[in-house]
């Protein structure tokens, strides 16, 4: 990361940090770089860190099985559903302000969720969670553009604030596995305060930077984020009250309508959520699709393998997220490999036998079974599917900004983090009730019976209910290894695109 003394000021004569339209002198660029940093780890973080501490939540709270996913769909459907919105606010009234917002609100919702004495409060708290990131993620990246000038700073600026994405993941990871053993899983809310306070502490030093006109488009992200709202929670309550019931389908009617709104509402409004004309080029298009199927694999990854390393396995927390560690290895590898190659190759030639890679992962780990060996079966499994993972998304993302206009490089960035938010949402929503009927057919009530047995010390129905939750996730994984196999065909047929001429540079997707 960059020092004070190693960044000279863009303009010897500029005022003061803080004013609008202002860079901050070049003393204070370390500074700025520190604090925008340190709001994307924590952001970044939060997608990782409440997976490894969900077996304790589930315990402590008594979450059904089918519930315990919106633990972390909460967060990603209000994350990837508004941040479009939020990037369009901080335009609108102040990157800096907006910012500051979205940390206060991230902050206070983490404090939320670590008092939260029930499930309902705590699901609440990811969604303010999830608002606040909407908001403080995409001016982050805006504040970047507003202090640091054109050339080798922010470039520099730009790689640290990429690589906080991979490493949130990590962290996240690790740091919750720690804090869950030794402390509480409620730490893993609580730990976001003091980071969130010093974040706030350090906005003095950035600059607001010009704002621009126009409105911001509240019915498109009330009907949009609505929309997907409804179709989570029917598809959910589907796999566990049936398809027919009368509630599923009014929520799937209401997702019919919200949907088909919004679509209307961004045709015809002057100023879209959601531009429309981002979609007309057939690369970006396949790029955001591909990157949907992409988020609904790998948050079956992170979801399913923590599950099955605590429930079935008995790995504690912190081994749980130390066991993590060849996934991080594989994803850090394949990425920094794909950076060069797309210099050098179209970018589906490196995205597509990602695809097959991350695929092959999957339908490894759907071989799992109750008493696998991590060593000789989960370890190399991981790091196959973190290697294609990490091949498939730096093409992705630089073909989602390549080409487009000045105007639309920031959102046309944001929509790839939120198409693979929204479609983390769908597609675990989707293999969560997948794995919950499949362990349901093998024994009714698996989960409930599992934890139940456990508390009598019934270690024959211990074992029985866990060799059904297994059957539970490699059939999800199964699935999930079929929805890459759509990301390589998307991948194959609609993105045409030559390699990278002139090396562009983007932000990096969330990894976590």
């Amino acid at each position: 990361m960059p020092t004070d003394s190693t960044i000279t000021p863009a303009d010897p004569e500029s005022a003061p940090p803080g004013e609008p339209g202002e860079t901050p002198r070049g003393r204070h660029l370390g500074l700025a770089l520190i604090v925008i940093a340190a709001a994307q780890l924590m952001v970044v973080l939060d997608g990782t860190i409440t997976n490894i501490a969900l077996p304790s939540i589930q315990t402590d709270l008594d979450v059904s099985a089918s519930n315990l996913s919106w633990i972390v769909n909460a967060y990603a459907l209000a994350f990837g559903g508004l941040l479009l919105l939020g990037g369009r606010a901080g335009d609108l009234f102040g990157r800096r302000r907006m910012f500051r917002i979205g940390i206060t609100v991230f902050t206070l919702a983490s404090l939320l969720g670590g008092l939260a004495p029930n499930e309902e409060l705590l699901i609440g708290a990811r969604i303010l969670q999830g608002i606040g990131a909407s908001i403080s993620a995409p001016t982050a990246l805006s504040l970047i553009a507003t202090n640091f000038p054109e050339g080798k700073l922010r470039n520099r600026a730009m790689g640290v604030y990429a690589a906080m994405a991979g490493l949130g993941s990590t962290v996240g990871l690790l740091l919750g596995g720690v804090l869950t053993d030794y402390l509480d899983w409620r730490w893993v809310f609580f730990v976001n305060i003091p980071i969130g306070i010093a974040v706030l502490a350090g906005t003095k030093i950035l600059s607001e930077g010009e704002r621009n006109t126009g409105r911001l488009d509240v019915p498109g992200a009330v009907t949009g984020t609505g929309g997907l709202i409804s179709l989570v929670y029917g598809i959910t309550r589907g796999g566990q009250d049936g398809w027919s019931d009368a509630l599923t389908l009014t929520f799937f009617g209401a997702a019919v309508v919200l949907l088909t709104v919004f679509l209307v509402l961004q045709m015809r409004t002057t100023h879209p959520m959601l531009p429309l004309r981002l979609f007309r080029d057939r690369n970006r298009a396949g790029a955001y699709a591909t990157m949907l199927f992409l988020g609904a694999g790998m948050f079956a990854t992170f979801y399913f393998l923590t599950l099955y390393m605590q429930q079935i396995l008995g790995y504690s927390p912190v081994k749980t997220g130390f066991a993590y560690l060849p996934f991080s290895f594989g994803m850090g590898i394949a990425a920094g490999i794909s950076s060069k190659l797309v210099a050098r190759l179209a970018p589906r030639l490196i995205a597509g036998p990602g695809l097959v890679i991350g695929a092959g992962g999957m339908f490894w780990f759907s071989t799992l079974e109750h008493g696998s060996s991590y060593f000789t079966h989960l370890m190399p499994a991981m790091f196959v599917t973190a290697l294609g993972l990490g091949m498939s998304f730096v093409p992705m993302t630089l073909g989602a900004v390549s080409g487009v206009r000045d105007q639309d490089s920031g959102i046309a960035s944001a929509l790839l983090n939120t198409a693979q938010q929204v479609g983390g949402a769908l597609g675990l929503a989707v293999l969560t009730t997948i794995s919950t009927s499949a362990a349901n057919d093998r024994l009714p009530q698996a989960a409930g019976t599992f934890y139940r047995a456990i508390a009598m010390k019934d270690f024959a129905t211990v074992a029985k209910a866990g060799e059904a939750l297994t059957h539970g996730y490699t059939t999800a994984f199964t699935v999930a290894g079929f929805l890459f196999v759509g990301g390589l065909l998307i991948t194959l047929f609609a993105i045409n695109a030559k390699k990278q001429e002139h090396g562009e540079s983007a932000p990096t997707a969330h990894l976590g």
